[in-house]
């Protein structure tokens, strides 16, 4: 029983040397993800306020200009780390009204919510709010260089 204890010990050991990557390789799908779509709405503006208006958003060309920005660089920040948390909660913010607006008529119950792809976006944002950037990022950078004792 020892030796079990002592392999898992071990075991979490060598583990948690590696524990930043997963919010890295989050980071860098997601954020790229991010930007992708965000650039295609601001290179294609007109038809995501045609989208807009057609949903019944409010104010389309704002609420265009928002999203597609919050997207485009809320991207770039989530890649690079920076200012990690709020850009993930506009992100999520903006997945929720995507979920409200263009995917509300298709979720009846809950199974019909996860499977919304903006919903798993959801998800990761809210781990990002929760968990920050991890340490391979810039926030944790600035953390350890200038706030830390």
């Amino acid at each position: 029983m020892k030796n079990v204890i002592s392999l898992v010990s071990t075991i979490y050991t060598k583990l948690a040397a590696w524990d930043a990557l997963p919010l890295l390789l989050i980071r860098l799908s997601i954020g790229s993800i991010f930007i992708q779509t965000g650039l295609g709405k601001l290179m294609h503006f007109g038809r995501t306020v045609d989208f807009f208006a057609s949903l019944g958003i409010p104010y389309p060309v704002i609420n265009a200009a928002a999203a597609s920005s919050i997207e485009f660089f809320g991207g770039i920040l989530v890649i690079a780390g920076l200012l990690t948390r709020p850009a993930a909660a506009k992100l999520a913010f903006v997945m929720v009204i995507a979920i409200l607006t263009a995917h509300l008529a298709e979720i009846e119950t809950l199974s019909d919510l996860i499977r919304v792809q903006a919903f798993d976006y959801f998800l990761f944002f809210v781990l990002l709010i929760f968990t920050g950037a991890g340490k391979l990022s810039i926030d944790h950078w600035i953390k350890t260089r200038f706030f830390s004792k």
